[in-house]
């Protein structure tokens, strides 16, 4: 029953998307260490950056489910997921809420100073991200900006300050992630017209909506690759953004807007791909050629 329990509540907040955002978490705080203190964060500094990282997507997810079970129950895309399908009642997932929320505040509070004082603009975005949909198509920028406190968050953890670099690193997963969210989104264009939800594809329209994504990821390789210029970091970097590039490229052309079939793949698979090979090239750079 409880290990029953506990798989309904994963799938709810989608565990396996933490693979989007947890190594530019931990590329922030890599990243950080050594750019400001030439060595790599303690292994204290990580487990905190992680159980951050949970708590807060955690939480995120739980809100958003709640927050939006109404539209998730007339989704026909949506209808099966916890709250509305009756597997998880909105109590039990508010109560999981607090709990990720206790989580993130015990993570920062270890973490530095600058974490905690930080701490009331990550809820505010935590909390007010799920109620964008209702009145604005930036929603997805709005997302990214969310979703992108994470590798911000690591680097300020480790190093108590802001530089330029780590808001350029916070720019690029900003719309990285609002330009894969935009593309996810043009599955739910019908739906959202006619509850009156706000995205760029609803807006827009589907082929509009996926050029305004093009743009958004070309804004993300230009920051990416001026995080070379403002570091130490060698070729071996520049080969994990030539990477990431090939994958954002491959992303675009498997999805048309005659065609969404593949979206899935361009969602998860080549997303999380993205983020896992820029952080071990991110990694092996810091430790055998920068650190």
């Amino acid at each position: 029953m409880v290990w029953r329990k506990t798989k309904i509540f994963l799938e709810m907040i989608k565990i396996e998307h933490t693979l989007f955002a947890l190594p530019f978490a931990f590329m922030g705080a890599l990243l950080g260490s050594v750019v400001t203190f030439n060595h790599l964060p303690s292994w204290g500094q990580i487990g905190w950056i992680l159980l951050a990282m949970i708590g807060a997507r955690s939480a995120a997810m739980g809100l958003n489910r709640v927050i939006d079970k109404v539209f998730d129950a007339k989704n026909p895309r949506t209808a099966m997921r916890a709250i509305p399908a009756g597997l998880i009642s909105s109590k039990e997932a508010i109560i999981f809420i607090i709990i990720s929320f206790v989580c993130l505040f015990w993570a920062a509070y270890h973490l530095s100073p600058l974490a905690m004082k930080l701490l009331p603009v990550a809820v505010f975005f935590l909390v007010f991200y799920s109620y964008t949909k209702r009145f604005t198509w930036t929603c997805h920028l709005i997302l990214g900006m969310t979703v992108a406190l994470a590798p911000l968050g690591g680097w300020i953890a480790v190093t108590g300050e802001f530089s330029l670099a780590a808001l350029v690193f916070y720019v690029a997963i900003v719309f990285w992630l609002a330009g894969f969210d935009t593309i996810y989104a043009t599955q739910d264009v019908e739906f959202d017209r006619e509850e009156g939800l706000h995205s760029i594809p609803a807006r827009f329209g589907i082929p509009k909506a996926l050029l305004i994504a093009r743009w958004f990821h070309i804004v993300t390789a230009a920051g990416l690759i001026s995080l070379f210029f403002l570091t130490d970091l060698s070729w071996v970097y520049l080969i994990g953004v030539l990477v990431s590039y090939a994958l954002l490229m491959y992303e675009h052309l498997i999805v048309k807007p005659t065609d969404l079939t593949k979206l899935n793949t361009a969602f998860f698979t080549m997303n999380s791909t993205l983020s896992i090979s820029l952080f071990v090239f991110t990694l092996i750079d810091l430790v055998v050629f920068t650190g």
